[in-house]
């Protein structure tokens, strides 16, 4: 059976669609196979970030409801093999969205992926609780801003209590997600630092993905950047992210600051 994560947030803008397809892109590059959700019904944008929006015939909804099978509404990356979409309907509200019809729908992907990646609308309402229901692990991606962090907080509070893993008395794995990170501003004090993130939230920090037009560039190809450009920092970021998730224990170390090896690898909590 595969594992189910959840890349969720409290804020909304903060690169959850982004990093769902990054993770995804990376994942399925490393000859896993991956699917990723869309959850955000009524605006769907990871079939934009993905460059499959021609491509959605049916979506999850039209599974739930039992217009089309599951089979149908996956959509393969023409890019990799390994890799599908499970595109959200824009035309539907939330309330579409059933606790009975998300449950099939993930139980039958965990028995065909290695892992599925649901990508949750902002905030706590039913898409968002619906979207960590099922979740094995969570990515919590928070920009470095104190509004950002604060609902950060909060939604680790519904993990640990709106959860299957919650109800069952388990302790849901969480990892955060540094994105838009610029180490200049942050030392100029326009912006918290990793220390002070890592301190208010208290969990592993699973990478930090530095403030790029990489990422707007490849989103604007219709490309998660860990395809579009693999070379670049936030793409190395989110491979070395992969790495943890699947593991391996890496130092963390803070793109465009210079620091010795020591700091590097003791100055940060790793995943």
């Amino acid at each position: 059976m595969g594992k189910v994560i959840v890349v969720t947030s409290g804020k909304g803008g903060v690169g959850k669609t982004t990093s769902t397809a990054a993770l995804g892109a990376a994942l399925a590059q490393r000859n896993e196979k991956v699917v990723v959700v869309d959850f955000d019904v009524g605006l769907r944008n990871l079939d934009l970030v993905m460059g499959a929006e021609r491509r959605v015939v049916y979506d999850m909804i039209n599974v739930i409801q039992g217009d089309a099978k599951l089979t149908q509404a996956l959509i393969r990356d023409k890019r990799l093999e390994t890799l599908f979409l499970l595109p959200a309907s824009q035309t539907r509200d939330k309330d579409c969205l059933t606790e009975e019809g998300v449950e099939r729908v993930i139980t039958e992907l965990k028995k065909h992926f290695d892992w599925v990646i649901c990508d949750s609308p902002a905030g706590i309402e039913r898409g968002a609780t619906l979207a960590m229901r099922h979740a094995d692990i969570a990515v919590i991606v928070t920009n470095p801003e104190v509004s950002s962090v604060r609902d950060s907080d909060r939604i680790i509070g519904l993990l640990d209590a709106k959860t299957e893993k919650a109800e069952r008395g388990e302790r849901i794995e969480k990892h955060l997600l540094l994105t838009r990170y610029d180490v200049t501003r942050a030392e100029r004090g326009d912006m918290l630092k990793v220390d002070d993130v890592l301190e208010i939230l208290s969990i592993p920090l699973l990478g930090i993905i530095p403030e790029s037009m990489d990422v707007l560039r490849a989103s604007n190809l219709g490309a998660p950047v860990t395809l579009a450009d693999q070379s670049s920092a936030p793409a190395k970021a989110y491979f070395e992210a992969v790495r943890r998730l699947n593991g391996e224990v890496l130092p963390v170390s803070i793109p465009g600051e210079k620091r010795g090896l020591f700091g590097k690898i003791f100055g940060r909590r790793a995943a």
